[in-house]
Order: structure tokens, then C-alpha cells, then sequence
């Protein structure tokens, strides 16, 4: 294991290996579960798909039991934000589902999450799933050895703000990750820049905008688990676990490393 400072956990090159491998299996099994989404399909039945792939890949569900959560998935519909449990809800033509994903190779954890819509949705929620996720995007690329945490949190803010008057979830971020998936330091989605712990190499961080339609304000279901908006307006959830090489950002959980899209960005790509 790398050293730690002040609680952030450092990765050697190989152990950051280690997390693209479960990197890997998180976005292969997320692109499984995209092409998988259909009206008539209960959110229990993608549960067993994800665990099913997720195993037979060699790896283990990071939610499955975690702090008692009984599924292998997170699966959010419609006002849910994060942490919806998967059970018997049947999706819906005109749904909207968040997936949140992890699994763990040889001790190493990978994390990542998308947004699906079953059919066709509302233009204000297409739009929403496209800022959302460019956002993620944007405080990606605005990650830069020697930078701060914080330099992220602003990036995805300003993208959001300048899309439209949307609500950013303040109660909920991202996070450091590794051998453990969630460490510090936490990753907000918004904030001022230059703040935080620095950006070095062997720092891998989880970068997760939740944005809604309406408040930012949400609330906890009597489950314990479920968060919803106060407002009954709908949001998404995208996230990607990324790293920092001296060649530029590494999208641990995107299929490609994040190529195609930090290249569009003008970011340099750092992966191998």
C-alpha cells in the first residue's frame, strides 16, 4: 500500500493497475446494465445482472453489504437521487434511472454511476442527463498535478450554473477511493477553487455531480437508504473514478480511460 497524508490515501503505479482492473469490470458492467434498461424490467432484476457479471469477472460487489446495504447496485428513479435500493419497482416507459456501481479487485475498488432514460423523456430531462454528466466531465478535466481538490468542485459547479437553474446536491460528493471505496478527501460539487488537499500522483478521487430539476434539498426515505428531493423533481447522477499520471488525467472506470472525451476538452490524456 502507498503512504498516507493527513488521511489521503497515495497509490504506486501498480496498485493504481490494481484499481483500473476493477475499473474496468464497474464500466463494462454499467454498459451491460445501459443496454439491459427496458420498460417492464424490476430494478431487483438488474441487481442480479450486475452481481452475476460482476463475479463472474472476478470481482466482488463493493455496495453488497457495505454499512448493510442488501444490493450489488444503487438503482435511483425519477425524484430519487442516490442510494436507491433495488427491490420489485417495475421501470417505467418515460423513467428516469440512476445506476451506481462498484466492485473491487485484489483489494482495489472501482466506483462509477449513470443515468438511463427507459423510452423517451421530457426534453428538461434529457437536458438534465447531458449537463449532469458534462459536468462530471468538466471537473475532470480541470484536475491538474500540483492543483486542489477544490479546482474540481468549482469546475463541475460553474458547468451546472451556466447550463441553467438547476440544483446541485450539497449533502452527498465525491470522494477519495482505493483500497477502501470511500476515503478522504471528499470531492464537492461545488466551491471555490484552490482549496483542499493537492492533486498528486497515486491520488485517486471519485467525481459524482448529483443535479436536479428543482432544490437542492433532499431528504432520507424511511429506509434509511433512499435519498429523494424534497421537491418531487427529478435529478441524475453520473460518476467516474479517475487518477492523475505526469501525461495528464486516467478515467480508472471509462472503457477508453477517458480518451475521447478529455481529448475534446483539450485535456491530455494520461493512461496506458
Amino acid at each position: 500500500m502507498g503512504w498516507r497524508e493527513r488521511g489521503v490515501e497515495i497509490k504506486t503505479p501498480e496498485q493504481i493497475d490494481g484499481m483500473r482492473a476493477a475499473g474496468l469490470v464497474v464500466g463494462r458492467t454499467l454498459e451491460l446494465l445501459r443496454g439491459s434498461v427496458h420498460a417492464g424490467i424490476t430494478t431487483r432484476e438488474l441487481d442480479a445482472i450486475a452481481e452475476d457479471h460482476i463475479r463472474s469477472n472476478g470481482a466482488t460487489p463493493s455496495f453488497l453489504g457495505y454499512h448493510g446495504f442488501p444490493g450489488s447496485i444503487c438503482t435511483s428513479v425519477n425524484d430519487e437521487v442516490v442510494h436507491g435500493i433495488p427491490g420489485d419497482r417495475v421501470l417505467a416507459e418515460g423513467d428516469l434511472v440512476s445506476i451506481d456501481c462498484g466492485a473491487i479487485v485484489d483489494g482495489w475498488h472501482g466506483d462509477a454511476a449513470i443515468s438511463v432514460a427507459i423510452g423517451a423523456v421530457p426534453d428538461e430531462v434529457s437536458s438534465l442527463m447531458r449537463v449532469t454528466e458534462d459536468a462530471m466531465w468538466a471537473g475532470i478535466a480541470a484536475a491538474r498535478l500540483g492543483g486542489r481538490v477544490t479546482d474540481i468542485s468549482h469546475a463541475v459547479e460553474q458547468h451546472v450554473r451556466a447550463q441553467g437553474d438547476y440544483g446541485i446536491v450539497e449533502e452527498y460528493t465525491g470522494h477519495g477511493i482505493g483500497s477502501a471505496m470511500h476515503q478522504p478527501p471528499n470531492v464537492p460539487n461545488f466551491g471555490r477553487p484552490g482549496r483542499g488537499p493537492k492533486l498528486e500522483r497515486g491520488l485517486a478521487l471519485a467525481v459524482e455531480p448529483m443535479i436536479t430539476l428543482g432544490t437542492r434539498e433532499t431528504s432520507v426515505l424511511e429506509d434509511d437508504w433512499t435519498v429523494v428531493t424534497d421537491d418531487g423533481r427529478w435529478a441524475a447522477h453520473y460518476e467516474h473514478t479517475f487518477t492523475l499520471t505526469p501525461d495528464g488525467a486516467w478515467v480508472l472506470t471509462a472503457l477508453d480511460g477517458g480518451e475521447e472525451r478529455l481529448t475534446s476538452l483539450g485535456v491530455p490524456f494520461g493512461g496506458r
